[in-house]
Parts: C-alpha cells; structure tokens; sequence
C-alpha cells in the first residue's frame, strides 16, 4: 500500500501531462484556430489528412527526410553502446575502464544548444579545424552548413551525445552474468572472442530487443531541438523533419489543424511500430515490452 501511495504523484502527472493532452488530438478532425473553443472549430473530417499527402510536397518532403534519418539511427547509432559496452568490458583495469566510461557518458548531459556550439566552433568554416588547415597552407573543409552533409553531421552529433549514456545499460547486464560462465568456457578451452559470441552476446539479447522495440516507438522523432537549431545554414529541403514541420507549418503558420493530423500521424505509426516488434520478439521467443 506504501509503495503504491509513492508512486500517485507520478501516476497523477503521467495522467494529467500525458494522456489527458491525447483528447486534444481531436483538432486534426477540425480546421481549428487558437482564438475558438474546441467545439466551436469546423469539423471538416479528414481533409486534413488528405491535405498532408495530396497537396504538401514540403510534407512529402520531411516525410522522406525523417524516414532516411530513422533508418540511420536504427541501423547505424542504436547498436553503437552494445559495442561500445563490449569493448569497455574487455579492458582489464577497472580504473580505466570506469574513467572511459565517465568520459563517454558525459556528453549526455550537455543541452543540444551546448552540442551544436561545439560542433560549430570545431567544424565551422572559422573553427578549430579549418584554422589548423589555413595555418598549415591547406585547403579548408566545408562541414557546418553543407546540406549534402547535413544527415551525416546529425548522426555524429547523436552519437556523441547519446552513445555513451546507452553504454550504461549494456555494461549493467554484462555485471550480472555469472562469472563462473566465463571461468568455465575458459577451462574448456575458449578465446576470449568465442566466450564474448557464445555467453555475453546471448545474455544481452533480451534487453537488446526491448531497446530495440522502444527505439522504434520514437524512430519518427529524430531529433527536434538538434536540428532546429541547425535549419537556417542548410535550407529546409536537407533538414525538414516531420517534427520541425509540425512547429514551421502547423505552429509558427497558424495550420493547427493540419499539423496535429499530422503529429498524430506519426504517434500511430509509432504504436503500430511498438506492437509489431513486440509481436516478432514474442515469435523469436523473448518477452519484449509486455507479455502475450
């Protein structure tokens, strides 16, 4: 009874912040202006939703954009703490192994605005780096505000950031394998390599899964403070996500009604992300997020 007493002011905040919000979703049915009340909007059904594919290549456009990111990130960026965790676990001075894991998880902590400004002032065409290259009569490198560029600079940023923090949570299932599993494979004769694919790879696999299939719940959210504060060098073309077109069509146009259709959207395709994943590690025999 204590404990549930405990955990009210949460369940009351997560009702109060989280789900009552999901009622106003109801706009992406109306052509909905600020100065109304919600049942005073016209209700123009699914127009709006007609609107994001029939008649917005900006959407299409930031669409595509998320699409490409999601897919980097998911492939590229969310299996970086898994090795990163295993490289840390196989150094032998605990000493070293917790400063580097202090070093890499630090960043974690820095704001996007913080991040950003380190990006620029390393990579910035008058940054650390082209300074070095002018001083030594070289040809500077053109990074910060190429929009070829542009997808690359975020996927490096993200992983500086954030793998690190991830690497945390991989290092804390590999303390909990038994180390008499190591001990033995030893004695029977197995290379380090052989015990990392045969004991530490299979004991990661299940929080490795239930990462997986969190990460894909927010595969469309890639990034909103990161790459708004980035937009104006590069152009909307490279650097329009669905979220930044939410805030530049839907907020800062007076498009409430099309941009909360398009929000929900995304919120949809992540539900169905999240479901379907649970359903395939349930056939490959792990629990995922929620049971059966």
């Amino acid at each position: 009874m204590l404990i549930l007493l405990l955990g009210l002011p949460g369940g009351i905040a997560l009702v109060l912040f989280h789900y009552v919000p999901l009622l106003g979703n109801v706009i992406a049915f109306q052509d909905y202006q600020p100065y109304l009340e919600i049942s005073e909007a016209p209700f123009v059904g699914l127009s709006n939703f007609s609107f994001l594919w029939d008649g917005n290549p900006d959407f299409r456009n930031a669409l595509w954009n998320t699409i490409v990111l999601t897919v980097i990130q998911t492939v590229l960026v969310f299996p970086i703490p898994l090795v990163l965790a295993l490289v840390l676990n196989s150094l032998a001075g605990e000493r070293l192994k917790r400063t580097l894991q202090s070093i890499l998880y630090l960043p974690h902590f820095l704001s996007w605005v913080i991040v950003v400004a380190l990006f620029q002032q390393m990579l910035g065409n008058a940054g650390m780096l082209n300074t070095f290259l002018v001083q030594n009569d070289l040809p500077i490198v053109q990074i910060i505000g190429v929009p070829e560029l542009f997808k690359a600079l975020l996927t490096s940023q993200a992983i500086w950031k954030d793998a690190g923090w991830g690497t945390i949570l991989f290092l804390a299932a590999i303390s909990r394998i038994d180390q008499e599993q190591y001990e033995a494979a030893a004695v029977d004769g197995a290379n380090a390599r052989q015990r990392m694919f045969s004991i530490t790879l299979p004991a990661l696999k299940g929080l490795f899964i239930l990462l997986l299939i969190l990460r894909l719940g927010s595969s469309l959210s890639v990034g909103f403070e990161q790459i708004v504060l980035q937009q104006g060098p590069v152009g909307l073309q490279a650097s329009e996500v669905l979220d930044t077109w939410v805030y530049n069509y839907g907020i800062l146009g007076g498009n409430w009604g099309v941009s909360a259709a398009a929000g929900l959207v995304k919120g949809l395709v992540g539900v169905a992300l999240v479901i379907g994943a649970n359903k395939l590690a349930h056939a490959f025999g792990e629990r995922g997020v929620y049971e059966k």
